[in-house]
């Protein structure tokens, strides 16, 4: 068995943690859900759970990691013998979610090209992300390309491949967001767009919006925002045990914890501050209301279009952003894999082209569900999806849930919270919240978890 790679500190832990935190879901989930749920009312929700439940997760995900230096297929075994069925649940969810998530990044990289090449009017057009996504060749294409780049990393290693880009790509990520977010704020629309700016358009996202809100919609926030925390913080998903797994004994987790917790919610307000004024502009109320990658692949080039000159540089530029968030997260997703099968004694190196072939052959095949492969198949929360939906049903509305919720009964009610809080201040750090904590992960997160697991089946 190989010996186990560790990140070289803090930072680089950090950085590679908010690398997979900053994902797809920041970029086109949060600016979506935060318009439709009220605006200000969804970021107040939002950023009390991350400071409790999300918090609570994701301290719990790391300790476990660090605590047993392995892998999320085999750490939850060694927490407690009897539970090592939690760690085969998740490493399910990343084998789930790696296919169609580099199909997506396929997208990504698409748009990407057809802005840096000048090309950026053709994607503007009604037709073509539809005629693009159901083509056969060039989606399938842009898919091994996108799998091969993240593929490349994972095979070299922690500190020269995940540690090392992570520290190199967030930084500009984080620079990007902050200079489009920026400029989104400087646009004014013409005279068709009612002459409306960017500044009112930030009004949209930041001021809590009570029309007609009961204690229904309320609830339905509460529950949109705990979603999205699993999409921003990466926890149940196997991820922050396998990155915990690389994390110093010596380093303060705590402190890394609150820093990812920083810079995950930072990334995701800025995002909504970067796509929101924009859309309003120049698509109005009702451009708002374009969902999932509908924002991102539909609606942001055509804001791009009605820039002139312009809009190719900043669709670029864009493009590129999203392109290094879809990057880093699919990178802790296959890492997520590939980590376990290297504890069960294979090498990195061969890990790593046995989860790359059966990636591509899934995502070949979510890519055929366009075309070839095509259905509708009714899902059980009401939405009409082909393969790719199905997918992301399965991990993100079911299993994310009921891992969390293993995970919470193992901790809070098996092993004890003891368990974590030793880890995480075994060098004397101070745990400011363990009272919170301890409330979270035996009573009040794994409440929450049941009843977003109920709506996801659809039972209210």
């Amino acid at each position: 068995m190989e010996k186990r790679s560790s990140f070289s500190g803090s930072i680089g832990f950090v950085l590679a943690a908010a690398g997979s935190a900053v994902g797809l879901g920041n970029i086109w989930r949060f600016p979506y859900l935060a318009a439709k749920d009220g605006g200000g009312l969804f970021l107040v929700i939002y950023i009390i759970l991350a400071l409790t439940f999300g918090f609570t997760l994701l301290v719990t995900e790391v300790s476990i990691g660090r605590k047993t230096k392995q892998s999320c297929l085999t750490a939850y075994g060694k927490i407690h013998k009897k539970w090592g069925w939690l760690g085969g649940l998740a490493s399910i969810v990343p084998f789930i979610i790696m296919p169609y998530y580099c199909v997506i990044g396929g997208w990504v990289l698409k748009y990407a090209l057809v802005f840096i090449t000048g090309q950026g009017g053709a994607a503007a057009s009604d037709n073509f992300f539809t005629q693009f996504i159901t083509g056969y060749a060039e989606p399938i294409v842009y898919n091994f390309v996108f799998l091969l780049m993240t593929a490349i990393v994972i095979f070299r290693g922690v500190n020269k491949g995940i540690e090392a880009l992570s520290k190199v790509l967030m930084p500009i990520l984080f620079v990007l967001i902050i200079g489009i977010a920026i400029y989104s704020l400087t646009l004014t629309g013409s005279e068709e767009s009612a002459g409306r700016t960017g500044i009112q358009g930030l009004g949209i996202y930041l001021i809590p919006n009570f029309d007609g809100v009961g204690v229904h919609d309320v609830l339905m926030t509460v529950m949109d925002a705990m979603g999205q925390l699993f999409y921003s913080i990466s926890v149940a998903m196997g991820i922050m045990v396998t990155y915990g797994s690389y994390f110093k004994d010596k380093d303060n987790l705590l402190r890394s914890v609150n820093q990812i917790e920083i810079f995950d919610t930072v990334v995701a307000f800025l995002a909504g501050v970067m796509i929101i004024p924009a859309v309003y502009v120049f698509l109005g109320q009702e451009g708002l209301a374009s969902a999932g990658p509908g924002l991102v692949f539909v609606a942001m080039p055509k804001i791009f279009a009605q820039m002139g000159v312009a809009g190719n540089i900043f669709g670029a530029i864009f493009f590129i952003m999203v392109l290094f968030a879809a990057l880093t997260s699919c990178i802790s997703i296959m890492e997520a894999v590939c980590s376990g099968m290297i504890d069960k004694g294979m090498s990195r190196k061969k890990a790593t082209v046995t989860e790359g072939v059966i990636a591509l052959v899934l995502s070949t095949v979510v890519c055929l569900g366009y075309n070839a492969f095509y259905f509708e198949f009714k899902l059980p929360n009401g939405a009409i999806g082909q393969i790719l939906d199905i997918m992301d049903y399965l991990s993100n509305n079911i299993l994310m849930p009921v891992l969390a919720i293993g995970t919470c009964i193992l901790i809070g009610w098996v092993v004890k919270p003891k368990t974590v809080i030793e880890e995480a201040t075994k060098n004397g750090e101070r745990f400011g919240r363990k009272w919170l904590y301890t409330a979270m992960v035996k009573v009040v997160a794994p409440i929450l978890l049941v009843v977003l697991l109920l709506g996801s089946l659809g039972v209210y």
